[in-house]
């Protein structure tokens, strides 16, 4: 199951998208249809094809962005949270290798096109949560539970 949150860059940048295709790809999209139906025999025109289906995928994107901005909850920083894992907290790990991961825990939304982001869905952010520096952690992985060390929590405000 998704968890419903998600940071305010987050929802920003989803924003940004809605209004990106609402406003401006759709308008082109559509314009380009309008242009190849205008030219005759749809069957055959890879024009009229190509952008109308083009037009459905931007469609289907926009009706899902506008659903989620209204099923997603925003969690800003908030003082209390300093010195433990909590959703949007920055957080470096090393294992018992010296092997060092550094990455921000968010919403399912945020973790695409970024290799520094994992979900709060994910294991190792649930085996994160509440905790603090210098404690260890046990996290399930698909090769076995490994132990990680938090050395570092920051919140960029």
């Amino acid at each position: 199951m998704k968890t419903n949150l998600i940071t305010r860059e987050g929802y920003e940048a989803l924003r940004t998208e809605l209004d990106y295709l609402w406003k401006e790809k759709r308008p082109e999209i559509t314009k380009k249809v309008s242009w190849a139906a205008s030219l005759g025999d749809r069957s055959e025109n890879a024009d009229y094809q190509y952008n109308k289906k083009l037009l459905r995928e931007t469609d289907r994107r926009i009706r899902y962005l506008r659903k989620r901005l209204e099923a997603v909850r925003i969690v800003d920083y908030s003082p209390q949270q300093d010195g433990r894992v909590f959703f949007g907290a920055w957080v470096e790990i090393e294992n018992e290798e010296g092997e060092v991961k550094q990455f921000r825990i968010v919403g399912v939304d945020e973790i695409y096109d970024k290799n520094d982001h994992i979900s709060i869905d994910s294991p190792m952010a649930r085996a994160l949560l509440k905790k603090e520096s210098d404690d260890e952690v046990q996290v399930q992985t698909p090769s076995g539970e490994k132990l990680w060390y938090i050395n570092k929590i920051e919140y960029k405000k």
